[in-house]
């Protein structure tokens, strides 16, 4: 007997990175059927395909609410039932301290990461309150614990989903409906590269090329991939974990754990060295990034006392002209 026998779930952001690998293992481990929900519809339509016929794809865009019940009308249509919901779906939001945050991107990364979560669970608690039963994972993160893990939005509407599924386990556990939440370290998917303006299909190829440099940043030295997450998912998904709730279960080879020493210099030559690989329009499209970002940090040391400032501006020249030195040998 497989650990999904049975079973129907809803997974959004599912075609490509972490939701793609749940989707993929969902269907292996006997899943009646998987709702894929993405807004990535050629991708969607074709990993639907591959998978089967236990697997629909439906375009979601999960910062429309009418969206969000259109996947979930279509697993009762077509299956019949619903049991596990994935939110999974997710941007990176932009950059930047709170005084520099637009109120537009930071409504559109909360909407997508939090309010999408909510508005699944408040159109699925229904069906699953009839069948006394359902499971409902967060995809959370790292950024929810600590500063500098990611941008404000996006760090904010982690710890938002961490919230979440406590909030969910006390007020949905008598009905037999559990909520828990996954928080993934460094995984090398795509979505940073979609938050570069990269295309989909550059910003998977560049979640791939990650792994060259993410590999000795936490405890267990390599990079995370989205198959850690999909395995974790599976457990919260399946009967295993049938007495946990309003959980958050780190898989980030031990990132929080404690600072690794590292070369920082080796770090930033693998970077460049990944960035290489890149077609050349790409890697112009990172490195003006980079430089707006590092041009962004000077600017605001303005107000930082100068002998702070002097030693900082200095750190970021040299971190500059290495970047210009790595650029140039790779060539």
């Amino acid at each position: 007997m497989k650990q999904l026998d049975g079973k129907v779930a809803l997974i959004t952001g599912a075609a490509g990175g972490i939701g793609r690998a749940t989707s993929k293992l969902f269907i292996e481990e006997g899943a009646k059927g998987v709702i894929l929900a993405d807004i990535w519809d050629e991708m969607g339509e074709k990993f639907a395909e591959e998978l089967g016929k236990n697997a629909m794809y439906i375009h979601t865009d999960v910062s429309q609410e009418s969206d969000i019940k259109r996947a979930i009308d279509l697993a009762i249509e077509k299956f019949g039932q619903l049991d596990i919901v994935f939110s999974n779906a997710g941007n990176p939001g932009s950059g930047g301290g709170i005084e520099n945050t637009e109120t537009e991107d930071f409504d559109h990364t909360m909407a997508i990461h939090l309010r999408g979560a909510v508005l699944c669970m408040k159109h699925s608690i229904p069906l699953m309150k009839k069948q006394g039963s359902g499971c409902f994972i967060f995809t959370g993160s790292v950024a929810g614990f600590q500063q500098g893990m990611g941008g404000l939005a996006y760090s904010l509407s982690k710890a938002a989903l961490i919230h979440l599924a406590r909030i969910a386990a006390v007020e949905l556990g008598i009905f037999g409906i559990r909520a828990n939440t996954i928080a993934p370290g460094g995984i090398a998917t795509g979505i940073f590269g979609q938050g570069i303006g990269f295309s989909r299909e550059t910003a998977e190829k560049w979640g791939d090329l990650r792994k060259e440099f993410m590999r000795d940043g936490q405890a267990i030295r390599r990079a995370g991939i989205p198959e850690d997450i999909a395995n974790a998912a599976l457990f919260l998904a399946s009967d295993s974990s049938s007495f946990i709730t309003g959980e958050t279960l780190l898989v980030d080879g031990g990132l929080l754990s404690g600072r690794i020493p590292h070369d920082p210099q080796e770090g930033q030559e693998q970077f460049y060295k990944a960035l290489q690989k890149l077609d050349p329009e790409d890697q112009k499209m990172m490195i003006k990034q980079i430089q707006e970002g590092a041009q962004k940090s000077m600017e605001q040391l303005k107000d930082i006392k100068p002998e702070i400032r002097e030693r900082i501006m200095k750190r970021m020249q040299r971190m500059a002209e290495k970047r210009q030195e790595i650029l140039k040998g790779n060539k």
